[in-house]
C-alpha cells in the first residue's frame, strides 16, 4: 500500500470520532473570551506631521510660482488601542500618535471619538490618549501581571492589522526579557501570535481576559516574531502620563555594561550575573555615593540584576530623590551602597520637543520657527559641541530659522557679539531684536570646532 493510502486509512477514522464528539460535548473555544474583550479594542486613526514636500518638484514650483516655502504635507496611519478606563483612557504605542494633527479613535460597534495625546513615553514607546466628546458604557479591560507570564503560555492578540478590524490570532509566549534595541529599557515579550503593520498598539492577552502586553514590533525578515510592551511597565507609566503627560526617571549617572563569564573569572568574582560600573559620572548620584569604576551592582533593594538593562530598568523606575541600597562587589568583596536616586536628564530632548505653551521662551520659539534648550554638559562631549550655549532641538520648515540655516543639533553661542549661555539668553537677545532687523548668530556646528555665522532676519 502507497504511503498517501495509508494516511487516509488513518485519518477517516479520527474524523469520524471527531464528529462523533461534538454530538455529546462541544469542542473547546476561544469565542467566548473573545466576545468578552473584544469591544475595548479600538482602531486608531492619525493623521501627523510628515515633514516638509511638496505636491510639485522644485524645478515645477520655482517656474510656476517663484521659489517659497515649503508646504508640510500630513501623513495618514493607522494603529490599535484599548480602553483602560471607562471615562475614555486609551493606551496604544507612542509611534502611533507621535506629531499626530488629529487622532480619530473608532469602536467594534460603530461608535467613534476624536482623541488627543495626554502622554506619551518615547522610550518604551507607550502612549495615552482622552477620548473629547460624551460617551456612557465604554467597555474596559485590566491591565495584568505580565511577571506571571512563562514561556509556553497562550496569549491572544486583537488589533487592526492591515486595516482589517477587530482581527484575532493565537499564539504562545515565545521569549521573556527581549532586548531588540528600540530603546534603552527594552524588556519585550516576543510572541507567535500572528501581528502585522496595523496591530501597534493593540493589546495581548491572556486566557483571563487580562493585557499583559502592548503589541509593538514585528520583524522584517521572518514571520511568527512579534514584540510586546509588557503590560507591568505599561502600569507605571500611566499615573504619570495621566498626571503629568511625561515620564520622570531615577538616575545613577554611571556607564554600564553585562558582567561576562570572563569578566567575573578575571575579576575573581563569584557570581556570574550582574552590571559592571565602567564610568562615574563627576557630580552625579553614584558619585556621592562612592561608586567606583568597576564595583559590580548584583542587586537593587534586594532584587537581583543580571545584566546593565536590568540594571537601567530598575533605576529608572524609582523615584528621585528615594533612598535605595544597592548590593555590589568590589575587588571581589561584596558591600552594600546607599545613595538618593537622582532625576534622569532629558537626553533625548522629548520635553523640548513639545514646549510648554506656558514656557517664558515659547512666544520666542513660535516667532522664529525654532526650539532650543539649555546645553546638557553630558551631551556635550558626544555631540562634539561647547559645555555653554543654547541647544537646537528642532528648526520649523519655512520658517526664518530655517532659512537662515539653524539646523538641529547645533549649539548657539552668540548673538549680536553678546554670549550666549543658554535657553534663557537666547530668549532674551531674541527678544530685544528689533522686527526688521539681522540677528546674527554664531553657532557651533556637531562633530568639530567649527562655527557657522548666521544671519536670522527678525520677523
Amino acid at each position: 500500500m502507497r504511503p498517501i493510502n495509508g494516511i487516509v486509512f488513518v485519518l477517516l477514522p479520527a474524523l469520524a470520532l471527531a464528529q462523533s464528539a461534538t454530538k455529546e460535548a462541544a469542542l473547546p473555544s476561544l469565542a467566548p473570551l473573545v466576545e468578552s474583550i473584544k469591544g475595548a479594542v479600538v482602531n486608531v486613526d492619525v493623521q501627523s506631521h510628515k515633514g516638509p514636500g511638496m505636491e510639485m518638484d522644485e524645478e515645477s514650483m520655482e517656474r510656476f510660482f517663484g521659489r517659497g516655502p515649503k508646504r508640510e504635507q500630513l501623513a495618514k496611519g493607522m494603529g490599535s488601542g484599548f480602553v483602560i478606563d471607562p471615562k475614555g483612557l486609551v493606551l496604544t504605542n507612542n509611534h502611533v500618535v507621535e506629531g499626530a494633527v488629529s487622532i480619530r479613535v473608532r469602536f467594534d460597534d460603530g461608535r467613534s471619538f476624536d482623541g488627543e495625546v495626554l502622554g506619551r513615553d518615547p522610550l518604551t514607546d507607550v502612549a495615552l490618549v482622552k477620548l473629547k466628546g460624551k460617551f456612557d458604557a465604554l467597555p474596559a479591560v485590566k491591565l495584568g501581571d505580565s511577571a506571571q507570564m512563562k514561556v509556553g503560555d497562550f496569549v491572544v492578540a486583537i488589533g487592526n492589522p492591515l486595516g482589517l478590524a477587530s482581527s484575532v490570532s493565537l499564539g504562545i509566549v515565545s521569549a521573556l526579557d527581549r532586548n531588540i534595541h528600540a530603546g534603552p529599557y527594552d524588556q519585550f515579550l516576543q510572541t507567535d501570535a500572528a501581528i502585522n503593520p496595523g496591530n501597534s498598539g493593540g493589546p495581548l492577552f491572556n486566557l483571563k481576559g487580562e493585557v499583559i502586553g502592548i503589541n509593538t514590533a514585528i520583524t522584517s525578515v521572518g514571520s511568527g516574531i512579534g514584540f510586546a510592551v509588557p503590560s507591568n511597565v505599561a502600569k507605571a507609566l500611566v499615573p504619570q502620563l495621566e498626571k503629568t503627560g511625561t515620564v520622570v526617571r531615577g538616575w545613577l549617572g554611571v556607564g554600564i555594561q553585562d558582567l561576562s563569564g570572563a569578566l567575573a573569572k578575571g575579576m575573581g568574582l563569584p557570581v556570574q550575573d550582574g552590571a559592571v560600573i565602567t564610568q562615574v559620572n563627576p557630580g552625579s548620584p553614584a558619585a556621592a555615593a562612592g561608586i567606583q569604576e568597576e564595583d559590580v551592582v548584583v542587586a537593587v533593594d534586594g532584587e537581583k540584576v543580571v545584566s546593565s538593562a536590568g540594571l537601567s530598568r530598575a533605576i529608572a523606575l524609582k523615584r528621585p530623590e528615594s533612598l535605595i541600597t544597592l548590593s555590589a562587589y568590589r575587588s571581589g568583596k561584596p558591600l552594600e551602597l546607599k545613595l538618593k536616586v537622582g532625576t534622569r536628564p532629558d537626553l533625548e530632548n522629548i520635553a523640548a520637543r513639545s514646549p510648554e505653551p506656558s514656557s517664558p521662551s515659547a512666544g520666542k520659539q513660535q516667532r522664529f520657527g525654532i526650539s532650543y534648550q539649555d546645553m546638557d554638559p553630558r551631551l556635550s562631549e558626544g555631540l562634539g559641541l561647547p559645555q555653554r550655549g543654547a541647544l537646537v532641538v528642532e528648526v520649523a520648515p519655512g520658517s526664518p530659522a530655517e532659512r537662515a540655516g539653524l539646523a538641529r543639533g547645533m549649539a548657539v553661542v552668540e548673538i549680536n557679539k553678546k554670549p550666549v549661555r543658554g535657553r534663557d539668553d537666547l530668549a532674551r537677545l531674541l527678544g530685544e531684536a528689533k522686527s526688521g532687523s539681522v540677528a546674527l548668530l554664531r553657532a557651533a556646528v556637531p562633530g568639530g570646532n567649527n562655527r557657522a555665522l548666521i544671519a536670522l532676519e527678525v520677523p
